[in-house]
């Protein structure tokens, strides 16, 4: 039997972005489907129930902003972002609202097909890193299920993105010993920070993962910030056997 292709949502309106990505993208085995507005985009994914979508930031009726915030409402779907703003402070908005990753324009097709390799890698429903664990761990009010890649505090199960639950996954697997933030980036997102501005990726989603734990950004008792490093998590005091 044929296995099932990964499918991509390309949003942008620029016809020629669009007609690259999606002949590229076919030509390395990948299902395209695109949308050239924000509105556009959210039909089409209702429909069609991408993989992955690719979103730029600028574009009418719906921009890629809006567009991110409402995917979140209803999925965890992985988003990397389009953007041709200049400013970081821009640009690290999109992940504050809930993307995984994003790329500047103009950008190389090579790069962003790899980014999409990553990312999809990275957020299949099998555990991806070598954390040596039974299975569930807890942490004071938190259960971390490593198997079923579940969260919860207390009876509550936190809703996750797979870069989130990779990235309290990788942090985890070496508690109380620090990750620099450019281990962290080629770790979790796979590729090496060449610049200070793509290390900005890892603070915001530390940022929302901690929000998410309900881990106070200006008191951290599970993600700690080590000084000139990274981030670290803290001692687990509790771990146990799934089943038991």
């Amino acid at each position: 039997m044929e296995s099932r292709k990964e499918k991509i949502l390309v949003v942008d309106d620029e016809a020629s972005i669009r007609r690259i990505l999606e002949t590229r993208l076919a030509m390395i085995g990948y299902d395209v489907v695109t949308a050239a507005d924000g509105e556009e985009a959210l039909d089409t994914f209702r429909g069609d129930d991408p993989d992955l979508v690719v979103l730029d930031v600028m574009m009418p009726k719906l921009d890629g902003y809006g567009v991110c915030q409402e995917l979140r409402k209803q999925s965890d779907v992985p988003i990397i972002m389009l953007t041709a703003l200049g400013d970081a402070a821009d640009r690290i908005t999109g992940l504050e609202l809930g993307a995984d990753d994003y790329i500047v324009k103009p950008f190389s097709p090579r790069e962003l097909e790899a980014r999409i390799r990553c990312v999809l890698r990275r957020t299949e429903k099998t555990s991806t890193s070598a954390i040596p664990t039974s299975g569930v761990i807890y942490v004071g009010s938190i259960k971390i299920d490593t198997n079923k890649q579940q969260v919860y505090k207390g009876s509550e199960r936190l809703r996750l993105t797979g870069m989130e639950f990779n990235l309290l996954e990788l942090l985890v697997s070496r508690s109380e010993k620090a990750f620099s933030r450019a281990e962290i980036l080629q770790k979790v997102w796979g590729y090496t920070a060449e610049r200070y501005a793509d290390t900005r990726v890892v603070d915001v989603h530390i940022s929302r993962l901690r929000a998410k734990l309900g881990d106070d950004p200006s008191n951290p008792e599970l993600i700690l910030t080590e000084r000139n490093i990274g981030y670290k998590f803290q001692r687990i005091v509790e771990q146990d056997e799934v089943g038991e």
